[in-house]
């Protein structure tokens, strides 16, 4: 188990769940559907699992390119820590119990559980076709907050989209932070990224405007749903911790790239769950 949560990266998990909890308990506080705890644990399964197929079927796709990459080569498939089979194997289990959890959410759900599975394992493909394949990625993630919401109500609402929409142009951001690690080596390699199109200085400024979009977005339903304070400070950590991360990396300077990408993110997706969640509570 222990090969297996390093295959997918589990501690990654941080980025899209907070959002997903937002979701459910949004749809719980503006609806008229109560709390229930079997159905938070079938989200929290659809959350997981479908995180899990993605990440191991990247990681089973790109298995040979990871191999020629020397700052990839030591990922468990080219270490030989797990073989190709074992993690095509965990990617097919993962969905199955990805559409079983679906099935016992609701009807809405499961006829669109083939197609957030789609989306989510179509982003291995797409460094291979286009540069948007960072948007991709976001759009696998940004289906989070939606899709908690949906488990809840089974229908859709403008406010959730917010969050989806939020996610998508966070994560499309940060990963194209994360790319500039690889901007040499997908060139050589003719594999697509912005930072590999557009070089790293042009890669940040879409990346800054994609996290000007996030903060947006994030900010827009304070429109549509009561909020207070708690909300306002949440949204004050989270903008902070976005242009943080831009102050700590530039083209010439990746050393702090792992900062950026991963606790400085992790953070502000937790932040910003502990403010949205104490907002309802004492609003």
């Amino acid at each position: 188990m222990k090969k297996y949560m390093s295959l997918v990266l589990f501690a990654h998990s941080i980025f899209a769940l907070p959002f997903a909890i937002i979701g459910f308990f949004l749809a719980i506080t503006t609806t008229a559907y109560k709390f229930d705890w079997k159905l938070f644990a079938l989200m929290l399964v659809c959350m997981v699992t479908a995180r899990n197929a993605a990440m191991a079927f990247n990681r089973y796709l790109d298995r040979d390119i990871d191999a020629l990459n020397p700052r990839t080569a030591v990922r468990d498939i080219p270490a030989g820590r797990i073989s190709a089979k074992q993690a095509l194997t965990f990617t097919i289990i993962n969905c199955l119990i990805f559409m079983v959890a679906c099935y016992f959410i609701n009807a809405m759900c499961l006829v669109l559980a083939p197609v957030a599975l789609f989306v989510v394992l179509f982003y291995s493909y797409m460094k291979r076709i286009s540069p948007l394949c960072h948007l991709v990625l976001g759009l696998g993630l940004g289906l989070a907050p939606v899709g908690a919401y949906l488990a809840v109500t089974g229908q859709f609402s403008i406010v959730p989209i917010f969050y989806g929409l939020a996610v998508l142009t966070w994560v499309s951001g940060f990963d194209i932070i994360y790319a500039l690690q690889d901007e040499e080596f997908d060139r050589e390699n003719g594999l697509n990224s912005i930072p590999a199109n557009f070089g790293g200085a042009k890669a940040l400024r879409i990346s800054e405007g994609l996290h000007v979009l996030s903060f947006i977005f994030v900010s827009l339903p304070v429109f549509f749903m009561p909020t207070g304070w708690f909300y306002y400070i949440g949204l004050v950590f989270y903008g902070s911790l976005l242009i943080y991360q831009h102050r700590i990396v530039s083209p010439t300077d990746l050393s702090r790239v792992d900062r950026a990408f991963m606790t400085t993110n992790g953070i502000a997706s937790v932040v910003f769950m502990v403010f949205y969640l104490l907002d309802i509570t004492f609003i």
